[in-house]
């Protein structure tokens, strides 16, 4: 019986020939407004190349983890919606994720599953940017010394969130519009579609094995470390100012 490792491994070298071809270009790029498409969904554009986040994350784990893994979930979300009621398709992504409880039953799980690994890997390509150690500045800056008391502080919680996910997940800087907060979601579940108040993604780190087991095997700490030399400040920035906005 192949392992989860074999598996990884076995795409990984189906993958490896591919690597050094020219990245293709998949439907509209990756942006604030990918919440927002609709049915049939497209696999969202990288926007770089595949080695531009090296020696941190390496472009054949960003190969397969773009047009592997979210093309899955673009696959299988499609899959499911091909099933529901046309007043369905024509729900965004976000109303999508927003009204699981509304949804048929028979596609309520493959929604949840894939349209939030859509979801989240749509912000995911964006807030990925190599910085060599660089840090938010502005506002964002400033919320984060207020609500962490300081930025290795906020280091230390969000890294602590990232390791102490179970299994398969995520780990979150959000904001309700007003504070920064901490949090986590397991597998493919989303910051805007928890029980409680809607969450706006700042900052997010994929803790799924499949973001990192290549480079670094089953040392998630090297990968969380190594993380901090690659987030974009200036699209968190941006997720910031238009949050606190609305």
């Amino acid at each position: 019986m192949m392992t989860r490792r074999d598996a990884i491994k076995t795409v990984a070298l189906t993958a490896g020939a591919l690597a050094a071809a020219p990245h293709f270009v998949y439907g509209a790029a990756a942006d604030s407004s990918a919440s927002s498409s609709a049915y049939p969904f497209k696999l969202p554009e990288l926007g770089y190349s595949y080695d531009a986040l090296e020696p941190y994350i390496d472009a054949q784990t960003m190969q397969i983890h773009h047009d592997k893994h979210n093309g899955a979930y673009v696959e299988n979300l499609n899959k499911a919606l091909a099933q529901a009621p046309e007043s369905v398709q024509k729900l965004t992504l976000e109303e999508l994720l927003l009204g699981l409880d509304k949804l048929p039953e028979n596609i309520r799980t493959a929604v949840r599953n894939n349209g939030g690994g859509q979801y989240n890997h749509s912000f995911f390509w964006k807030i990925l940017k190599k910085n060599e150690g660089g840090q938010p500045s502005g506002d964002l800056a400033k919320a984060i010394d207020q609500s962490f008391g300081g930025y290795p502080a906020f280091q230390a919680k969000f890294s602590e969130a990232a390791m102490k996910v179970f299994g398969s997940g995520w780990a979150w800087l959000v904001t309700d519009g007003k504070k920064l907060a901490i949090t986590s979601t397991p597998n493919q579940d989303t910051s805007i579609a928890k029980p409680n108040d809607k969450e706006t993604p700042i900052v997010g780190i994929d803790v799924w094995e499949h973001a990192y087991y290549l480079k670094y095997q089953n040392r998630r700490a090297d990968y969380v470390k190594a993380f901090w030399n690659v987030i974009n400040w200036d699209y968190a920035a941006e997720q910031y100012a238009a949050a606190s906005k609305s």
